[in-house]
Protein backbone atom coordinates (compact mmCIF):
# COMPACT_ATOMS: atom_id res chain seq x y z
CA UNK A 1 0.00 0.00 0.00
CA UNK A 2 1.64 3.42 -0.91
CA UNK A 3 1.87 5.76 1.96
CA UNK A 4 0.09 8.81 1.72
CA UNK A 5 1.44 12.26 3.96
CA UNK A 6 1.63 11.06 7.77
CA UNK A 7 -1.12 13.30 10.04
CA UNK A 8 1.45 15.48 11.84
CA UNK A 9 -0.88 15.93 15.22
CA UNK A 10 0.79 14.10 18.20
CA UNK A 11 -1.75 11.78 20.54
CA UNK A 12 -1.12 13.79 23.35
CA UNK A 13 -1.97 17.05 21.30
CA UNK A 14 -5.38 15.18 19.92
CA UNK A 15 -6.40 14.33 23.88
CA UNK A 16 -6.04 17.64 24.00
CA UNK A 17 -8.24 18.84 21.81
CA UNK A 18 -10.12 16.80 23.06
CA UNK A 19 -10.67 18.18 26.08
CA UNK A 20 -10.90 21.43 25.01
CA UNK A 21 -13.11 20.84 22.45
CA UNK A 22 -15.73 19.52 25.63
CA UNK A 23 -18.03 22.44 26.12
CA UNK A 24 -18.53 22.61 22.35
CA UNK A 25 -19.73 18.86 21.81
CA UNK A 26 -21.77 19.52 24.58
CA UNK A 27 -24.34 21.23 22.93
CA UNK A 28 -23.87 19.36 19.47
CA UNK A 29 -26.21 16.86 17.84
CA UNK A 30 -26.12 13.47 18.07
CA UNK A 31 -23.12 11.75 16.25
CA UNK A 32 -23.40 7.83 16.04
CA UNK A 33 -20.16 6.25 15.49
CA UNK A 34 -19.56 2.44 14.58
CA UNK A 35 -16.79 0.52 15.64
CA UNK A 36 -16.14 -2.76 13.88
CA UNK A 37 -13.21 -4.92 15.28
CA UNK A 38 -12.24 -8.77 15.13
CA UNK A 39 -13.22 -10.98 18.19
CA UNK A 40 -11.00 -11.88 20.63
CA UNK A 41 -9.38 -15.10 19.08
CA UNK A 42 -5.99 -14.41 20.70
CA UNK A 43 -4.29 -12.47 22.98
CA UNK A 44 -3.70 -9.48 20.84
CA UNK A 45 -7.69 -9.03 19.96
CA UNK A 46 -8.69 -9.90 23.60
CA UNK A 47 -6.00 -6.48 24.78
CA UNK A 48 -7.64 -4.61 21.59
CA UNK A 49 -11.26 -5.53 22.52
CA UNK A 50 -10.47 -4.40 26.17
CA UNK A 51 -9.21 -0.83 24.65
CA UNK A 52 -12.09 -0.55 22.30
CA UNK A 53 -14.31 -0.40 25.08
CA UNK A 54 -12.46 0.93 28.20
CA UNK A 55 -11.89 3.84 25.26
CA UNK A 56 -15.76 3.93 24.31
CA UNK A 57 -17.29 4.25 27.70
CA UNK A 58 -14.43 7.10 28.51
CA UNK A 59 -15.91 8.92 25.49
CA UNK A 60 -19.04 8.60 26.16
CA UNK A 61 -19.01 10.24 29.55
CA UNK A 62 -17.39 13.11 28.50
CA UNK A 63 -19.55 13.45 25.36
CA UNK A 64 -23.07 12.76 25.58
CA UNK A 65 -23.86 13.52 22.28
CA UNK A 66 -21.53 10.57 20.89
CA UNK A 67 -22.73 7.42 20.44
CA UNK A 68 -20.98 4.03 19.92
CA UNK A 69 -21.99 1.03 18.24
CA UNK A 70 -19.48 -1.95 19.50
CA UNK A 71 -19.78 -4.75 17.22
CA UNK A 72 -17.01 -7.63 17.38
CA UNK A 73 -16.85 -10.45 14.46
CA UNK A 74 -15.62 -13.67 14.80
CA UNK A 75 -15.55 -14.06 10.82
CA UNK A 76 -15.30 -12.17 7.81
CA UNK A 77 -19.12 -12.81 6.75
CA UNK A 78 -20.24 -10.92 10.53
CA UNK A 79 -18.00 -8.12 10.06
CA UNK A 80 -19.87 -7.98 6.53
CA UNK A 81 -23.02 -7.93 8.15
CA UNK A 82 -22.52 -6.32 11.43
CA UNK A 83 -20.91 -3.01 8.69
CA UNK A 84 -23.93 -3.07 6.23
CA UNK A 85 -26.19 -2.71 9.40
CA UNK A 86 -24.54 -0.17 10.82
CA UNK A 87 -25.13 1.57 7.52
CA UNK A 88 -28.60 0.48 6.78
CA UNK A 89 -30.29 0.53 10.66
CA UNK A 90 -28.02 2.81 13.03
CA UNK A 91 -27.09 5.58 10.30
CA UNK A 92 -24.00 5.55 11.43
CA UNK A 93 -21.93 9.32 11.07
CA UNK A 94 -18.55 7.56 11.13
CA UNK A 95 -17.32 4.52 11.10
CA UNK A 96 -14.00 2.56 12.91
CA UNK A 97 -13.25 -0.82 11.30
CA UNK A 98 -9.68 -2.84 11.92
CA UNK A 99 -10.72 -5.06 8.76
CA UNK A 100 -10.74 -9.09 9.39
CA UNK A 101 -9.39 -9.29 6.20
CA UNK A 102 -9.20 -6.81 3.56
CA UNK A 103 -10.10 -7.88 0.08
CA UNK A 104 -13.93 -8.92 1.47
CA UNK A 105 -13.96 -5.98 3.59
CA UNK A 106 -13.20 -2.99 0.79
CA UNK A 107 -16.37 -3.22 -0.71
CA UNK A 108 -18.60 -2.87 2.23
CA UNK A 109 -16.17 -0.15 3.69
CA UNK A 110 -16.61 1.93 -0.13
CA UNK A 111 -20.38 1.60 0.42
CA UNK A 112 -19.85 3.24 3.67
CA UNK A 113 -17.40 5.85 2.25
CA UNK A 114 -20.21 6.71 -0.61
CA UNK A 115 -22.64 7.27 1.93
CA UNK A 116 -20.77 10.02 3.01
CA UNK A 117 -19.82 8.94 6.16
CA UNK A 118 -16.24 9.71 8.03
CA UNK A 119 -14.32 6.14 7.61
CA UNK A 120 -11.32 5.17 9.62
CA UNK A 121 -9.07 2.49 9.23
CA UNK A 122 -7.13 0.15 11.60
CA UNK A 123 -3.59 -1.26 11.11
CA UNK A 124 -4.65 -3.95 8.01
CA UNK A 125 -5.58 -1.73 5.38
CA UNK A 126 -8.07 -2.22 2.38
CA UNK A 127 -7.12 -3.66 -0.82
CA UNK A 128 -7.76 -0.38 -2.50
CA UNK A 129 -6.50 2.95 -1.54
CA UNK A 130 -8.18 6.59 -1.19
CA UNK A 131 -11.51 4.88 0.61
CA UNK A 132 -10.10 5.79 4.24
CA UNK A 133 -10.19 9.07 5.90
CA UNK A 134 -7.93 7.80 8.70
CA UNK A 135 -5.56 5.26 8.42
CA UNK A 136 -4.28 4.11 12.18
CA UNK A 137 -1.36 1.63 12.43
CA UNK A 138 1.60 0.30 14.32
CA UNK A 139 4.70 0.67 12.25
CA UNK A 140 5.84 -3.35 11.40
CA UNK A 141 9.23 -1.97 9.83
CA UNK A 142 10.13 -0.16 13.54
CA UNK A 143 8.52 -3.58 15.30
CA UNK A 144 11.50 -5.58 13.78
CA UNK A 145 14.07 -3.20 13.03
CA UNK A 146 13.76 -2.20 17.00
CA UNK A 147 14.09 -5.95 18.04
CA UNK A 148 17.01 -6.60 15.76
CA UNK A 149 19.11 -3.39 17.04
CA UNK A 150 18.61 -4.46 20.50
CA UNK A 151 20.15 -7.75 19.76
CA UNK A 152 22.83 -6.16 18.11
CA UNK A 153 23.91 -4.29 20.61
CA UNK A 154 23.14 -6.44 23.50
CA UNK A 155 24.50 -9.81 22.30
CA UNK A 156 28.01 -11.35 23.70
CA UNK A 157 30.22 -11.49 20.15
CA UNK A 158 29.07 -14.08 17.96
CA UNK A 159 25.57 -14.48 19.42
CA UNK A 160 23.44 -16.85 18.06
CA UNK A 161 19.57 -16.57 17.43
CA UNK A 162 16.78 -18.07 16.43
CA UNK A 163 13.47 -16.46 15.41
CA UNK A 164 9.92 -17.35 15.35
CA UNK A 165 7.57 -15.69 12.84
CA UNK A 166 4.33 -14.89 12.10
CA UNK A 167 1.99 -16.11 9.39
CA UNK A 168 3.42 -15.76 5.49
CA UNK A 169 1.95 -11.70 4.84
CA UNK A 170 3.25 -9.20 4.30
CA UNK A 171 2.89 -7.62 7.50
CA UNK A 172 5.28 -9.96 8.54
CA UNK A 173 7.55 -10.03 5.76
CA UNK A 174 8.29 -6.04 6.46
CA UNK A 175 8.72 -6.90 10.47
CA UNK A 176 11.49 -9.81 9.76
CA UNK A 177 13.18 -7.51 6.63
CA UNK A 178 13.66 -4.83 8.87
CA UNK A 179 14.91 -7.76 11.81
CA UNK A 180 17.29 -8.76 8.94
CA UNK A 181 18.86 -5.46 8.19
CA UNK A 182 19.47 -4.22 11.23
CA UNK A 183 21.67 -6.80 11.97
CA UNK A 184 23.24 -7.51 8.56
CA UNK A 185 26.97 -6.72 8.94
CA UNK A 186 27.50 -6.92 12.30
CA UNK A 187 28.92 -10.60 14.01
CA UNK A 188 25.33 -11.93 15.34
CA UNK A 189 24.12 -15.23 13.60
CA UNK A 190 20.82 -16.15 12.61
CA UNK A 191 20.84 -19.33 13.22
CA UNK A 192 17.10 -20.35 11.99
CA UNK A 193 13.36 -18.88 11.05
CA UNK A 194 10.29 -20.49 11.20
CA UNK A 195 6.50 -19.80 11.49
CA UNK A 196 4.70 -20.36 14.29
CA UNK A 197 1.55 -18.14 13.34
CA UNK A 198 1.21 -15.96 16.39
CA UNK A 199 -0.36 -18.53 18.22
CA UNK A 200 1.27 -20.14 21.59
CA UNK A 201 0.96 -23.94 20.59
CA UNK A 202 2.59 -23.74 17.43
CA UNK A 203 5.28 -21.52 19.09
CA UNK A 204 6.04 -24.11 21.45
CA UNK A 205 6.22 -26.76 19.52
CA UNK A 206 8.75 -24.71 16.74
CA UNK A 207 10.95 -24.11 20.17
CA UNK A 208 10.92 -27.16 20.83
CA UNK A 209 12.52 -28.33 17.33
CA UNK A 210 15.26 -25.64 18.14
CA UNK A 211 16.55 -26.61 21.16
CA UNK A 212 16.69 -30.11 19.88
CA UNK A 213 18.38 -29.13 16.68
CA UNK A 214 20.59 -26.24 18.28
CA UNK A 215 22.66 -26.28 21.50
CA UNK A 216 23.86 -23.27 21.58
CA UNK A 217 21.08 -20.63 21.67
CA UNK A 218 22.20 -17.08 22.66
CA UNK A 219 18.32 -15.41 21.83
CA UNK A 220 14.95 -15.93 20.52
CA UNK A 221 13.16 -13.52 18.61
CA UNK A 222 9.09 -14.69 18.97
CA UNK A 223 7.64 -11.71 16.85
CA UNK A 224 4.17 -11.32 18.86
CA UNK A 225 3.95 -12.12 22.75
CA UNK A 226 1.10 -15.20 22.21
CA UNK A 227 4.49 -16.68 20.58
CA UNK A 228 6.71 -16.08 23.50
CA UNK A 229 4.69 -17.63 25.92
CA UNK A 230 4.88 -21.21 23.98
CA UNK A 231 8.65 -20.54 23.51
CA UNK A 232 9.11 -20.07 27.16
CA UNK A 233 7.44 -22.89 27.96
CA UNK A 234 9.34 -25.07 25.81
CA UNK A 235 12.61 -23.95 27.48
CA UNK A 236 11.23 -24.00 30.73
CA UNK A 237 10.91 -27.56 29.92
CA UNK A 238 14.04 -28.46 28.65
CA UNK A 239 15.49 -26.55 31.94
CA UNK A 240 17.36 -23.97 29.62
CA UNK A 241 16.05 -21.00 30.91
CA UNK A 242 19.75 -19.43 32.03
CA UNK A 243 20.85 -20.24 28.51
CA UNK A 244 18.75 -17.23 26.20
CA UNK A 245 16.75 -14.57 26.50
CA UNK A 246 13.54 -13.95 24.74
CA UNK A 247 12.46 -10.86 23.11
CA UNK A 248 8.74 -10.92 22.09
CA UNK A 249 6.51 -8.11 20.98
CA UNK A 250 2.91 -6.13 21.35
CA UNK A 251 3.38 -5.68 25.51
CA UNK A 252 1.41 -8.76 26.75
CA UNK A 253 0.73 -7.37 30.47
CA UNK A 254 2.11 -10.81 32.13
CA UNK A 255 5.41 -10.07 30.44
CA UNK A 256 5.48 -6.07 30.93
CA UNK A 257 5.46 -7.35 34.44
CA UNK A 258 8.50 -9.33 34.24
CA UNK A 259 10.35 -6.93 32.97
CA UNK A 260 9.14 -4.41 35.33
CA UNK A 261 10.62 -7.17 37.95
CA UNK A 262 14.09 -7.66 35.78
CA UNK A 263 13.59 -10.86 34.71
CA UNK A 264 17.08 -11.94 32.96
CA UNK A 265 15.23 -14.10 30.47
CA UNK A 266 12.97 -11.22 29.47
CA UNK A 267 15.02 -8.24 29.37
CA UNK A 268 12.53 -6.20 26.92
CA UNK A 269 9.96 -6.17 25.34
CA UNK A 270 8.78 -4.37 21.63
CA UNK A 271 5.15 -1.69 21.46
CA UNK A 272 2.80 -2.51 18.80
CA UNK A 273 0.04 -1.73 21.23
CA UNK A 274 -3.83 -3.64 21.21
CA UNK A 275 -3.81 0.15 22.46
CA UNK A 276 -4.04 1.40 18.76
CA UNK A 277 -7.92 1.38 18.70
CA UNK A 278 -8.11 3.72 21.14
CA UNK A 279 -5.91 5.93 19.08
CA UNK A 280 -8.54 5.56 16.15
CA UNK A 281 -11.61 6.22 17.91
CA UNK A 282 -10.40 9.17 19.65
CA UNK A 283 -9.24 10.77 16.68
CA UNK A 284 -12.57 9.79 14.90
CA UNK A 285 -14.26 11.51 17.49
CA UNK A 286 -11.90 14.66 17.50
CA UNK A 287 -13.34 14.70 13.45
CA UNK A 288 -16.61 15.51 15.01
CA UNK A 289 -16.10 17.45 18.45
CA UNK A 290 -13.63 19.50 17.09
CA UNK A 291 -12.33 21.17 14.27
CA UNK A 292 -8.79 19.81 14.31
CA UNK A 293 -7.83 18.02 10.73
CA UNK A 294 -7.93 14.24 10.99
CA UNK A 295 -7.85 13.20 7.87
CA UNK A 296 -4.26 11.11 6.27
CA UNK A 297 -2.06 8.40 8.14
CA UNK A 298 -1.01 7.90 11.83
CA UNK A 299 1.68 5.63 12.44
CA UNK A 300 2.17 5.03 15.66
CA UNK A 301 6.43 3.85 16.00
CA UNK A 302 7.45 0.88 18.10
CA UNK A 303 9.56 1.53 21.20
CA UNK A 304 11.67 -0.50 23.46
CA UNK A 305 10.21 -1.49 26.32
CA UNK A 306 12.67 -1.87 28.94
CA UNK A 307 12.70 -2.09 32.74
CA UNK A 308 13.13 1.67 32.96
CA UNK A 309 9.92 2.58 31.09
CA UNK A 310 7.82 -0.28 31.39
CA UNK A 311 5.64 0.46 34.02
CA UNK A 312 3.77 3.02 31.61
CA UNK A 313 3.25 -0.13 28.93
CA UNK A 314 1.44 -2.11 31.99
CA UNK A 315 -2.05 -2.60 31.90
CA UNK A 316 -3.49 -4.63 34.91
CA UNK A 317 -6.78 -4.65 33.80
CA UNK A 318 -6.28 -5.74 30.39
CA UNK A 319 -6.98 -9.57 29.03
CA UNK A 320 -3.82 -9.13 27.15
Amino acid sequence: MKRRNLMKMPLAAAALSLTMGAGFAQDAEKVTIGVSIPSATHGFMGGLNWHAQDTIERLGETYPNLEFVLATAPDVGKQVSDIEDMLATRDIDGLVVLPFESEPLTDPVKQVKAAGKFVTVVDRGLSEEGIEDLYVAGDNAAFGRVAGQYFRDNLKAGGKIVVLRGIPTTLDNERVEAFQAALEGSDKEILDMQYANWNRDDAFNVMQDYLAKYPEIDAVWAADDDMAVGVLEAIAQAGREDQMVVVGGAGMKDIIKRIMDKDPQLPVNVTYPPALISSAIEMTALNFVSSAPMTGRYIISSQLITPENAEKFYFPDSPF
